[in-house]
């Protein structure tokens, strides 16, 4: 087995693959690339078992074969190159030889049979779009995806699609995210929760991708093609709890004001509050909004006033500050709409303008119990 192959190329190649890694594996041969040449096509794929990602790598070569490839030595090898040819050559003495313009460096290579082969996705359903689309939505709503071990299912994020339109919605309980597209459909009806160590692989390639990316899914696996790559994971398995119930659909208290102002003014106050609550109050009356918190252990405290647009009752609100920064930053509209009911029922924080056509964000933020 022998190839030839561009060394910036398949470093560019290897390192989105080698996010798949984990630190410590339970089986050694997942501290491996698969290598699986077929003639000019070379096959490359990394595994943690849950995830398994490959990309067809075009190399000059006309010889077929499969090893395993040892992924932390052979990056940190690829990293110190300039750009130049590569020469990989497997040896009898179970090492793969790599000439360079200056040197020859051997690896001791794996048997390719051990690596675990990637699930089929069987009698899937299919949905495609656009590869930022996908990277957008996933970037809207991870950040509300709990790491509660106790409730996997609030630890990924949902995907609802039908044929009026795709959902992604994520919760941890004390915030809430959902993302609609209504510009992109899907042939039929399916719901299933994706798991975050994916998506984020996802998010980190299909950032501003112009390329079409398919979805294939079944109950348990789901499956991302795009470009030259693919890749394949488990679902998480259970049922999403029904998100619908705990948005409040009658809000007449609504608060418009703009986005950067509040989140520097939250940002601000907040490093006024309790350290373990992180608890901020709003007190808005007529067009007037007031920010403040207290941290009453060590008497610090801060008070912020800020004009706004408000159609409603007076009121007070207690926040977890982390939580609201945590929205606001990931919104990117000049201003936004904070309606409310009462003092103990979630808050929905929505962009007024910057969407896309077709392009829908709603966010949920429960309160805290104000101490007067």
């Amino acid at each position: 087995m022998k190839f030839i192959v561009s060394s910036t190329y398949l470093l560019k190649q290897l390192q989105v693959l080698g996010g798949v890694i984990n630190n410590s594996n339970t089986l050694p041969i997942l501290d491996n690339f698969l290598f699986d040449l077929k003639q000019s096509q070379l096959t490359v794929s990394a595994s943690d078992l849950e995830t398994t990602m490959s990309s067809v790598l075009e190399v000059d070569s006309d010889t077929e074969g499969t090893i395993a490839v040892p992924a932390r030595l052979l990056l940190d090898t690829l990293k110190t190159f300039p750009e130049q040819p590569l020469t990989f050559v497997v040896e009898d003495n179970n090492t793969v030889e790599i000439s360079s313009n200056h040197g020859k460096y051997a690896l001791a290579y794996a048997d390719g049979a051990e690596f675990p082969k990637a699930v089929e996705v069987s009698n899937p359903s299919s949905t495609t779009l656009l590869g930022d689309v996908l990277a957008t939505a996933i970037n809207k709503t991870i950040f509300a995806a709990g790491n509660d071990d106790l409730r996997p299912v609030m630890s990924g994020v949902f995907f609802q699609f039908s044929t009026e339109n795709l959902t992604f919605v994520a919760t941890d309980a004390h915030k809430l995210v959902k993302y609609q597209r209504q510009d992109v459909t899907a042939s039929e009806v399916a719901e299933f929760i994706m798991p975050k160590k994916p998506l984020n692989l996802l998010k980190g390639i299909l950032a501003g991708s112009e390329s079409e990316v398919t979805i294939e899914y079944n109950d348990s696996n789901a499956k991302f093609i795009f470009d030259n790559s693919e890749l394949i994971c488990r679902l998480i398995d259970g049922k999403y709890p029904n998100y619908e119930a705990v948005i409040p659909k009658e809000n007449p208290n609504k608060l418009t004001i703009s986005r950067n102002q509040f989140l520097s003014s939250v940002r601000r106050v907040s490093i006024f509050s309790n350290k373990t609550t992180h608890q901020i109050r709003l007190k808005i009356a007529g067009a007037e909004l007031n920010i403040s918190a207290e941290d009453v252990d060590y008497s610090n405290k801060a008070e912020e006033r800020l004009s706004c647009s408000y159609q409603g009752d007076d009121m007070q609100i207690g926040f977890n500050s982390r939580f609201l920064v945590e929205m606001l930053n990931n919104l990117s509209s000049d201003d936004v709409a904070l309606e409310m009911s009462l003092p103990n029922r979630a808050g929905i924080l929505t962009p007024i303008d910057g969407l896309d056509e077709g392009e829908h964000v709603t966010m949920l933020v429960m309160p805290v119990m104000l101490n007067n």
